[in-house]
């Protein structure tokens, strides 16, 4: 499954790792949530980056303790038509400052690329090649947005003002 960050296709350093399974001695390792809570002393004790991945109809505020130390953190889109992975990204970025990579997974369409990137997400496990170009087109496609969010963009207004705020001075 091709991973899309920041509008390139790159290799996934993270290892997937099944709840039955031992950890690997060494590399990135993306677990479960409830592995996650299940191990959390170990998973804090390691020296290489530790992800979780985060099912939709579970409350981020539970990661709320482990923000500081997961450099990843996967949300789920089960079906396209749930889009609940949307409003925990956005509560993850804008509510809890989480600054670590914030990955899509699952069925995530390609008319969907541009919400992700306004609702925080940076990365996308995405399940076609054809999809991972189009979404490397779509990061570049929009530059301004009329909404705001904590994506870093200023909205619309914001950059009419700013604009304007400079002929005037």
């Amino acid at each position: 499954m091709p991973l899309v960050k920041h509008g390139a296709i790159v290799a996934d350093d993270y290892v997937a790792v099944a709840d039955d399974a031992d950890l690997p001695a060494g590399g990135a390792v993306l677990v479960s949530a409830a592995r996650l809570f299940a191990e959390a002393e170990t998973l804090a004790m390691r020296n290489t980056p530790v992800g979780v991945a985060w099912p939709n109809n579970r409350d981020v505020a539970g990661l709320v303790p482990w923000l500081d130390q997961l450099s990843l953190i996967a949300l789920v889109f089960p079906t396209f038509k749930d889009g609940r992975a949307h409003s925990q990204g956005r509560r993850l970025r804008e509510i809890y400052g989480y600054r670590g990579e914030l990955r899509a997974t699952g069925q995530v369409l390609r008319d969907q690329f541009t919400f992700l990137l306004r609702n925080g997400f940076d990365a996308f496990a995405v399940t076609k090649e054809s999809d991972a170009q189009a979404f490397g087109e779509a990061t570049h496609r929009y530059t301004e947005f009329y909404q705001p969010t904590g994506d870093g963009h200023l909205s619309a207004l914001q950059l009419r003002k700013q604009r304007h705020k400079a002929v005037a001075t």
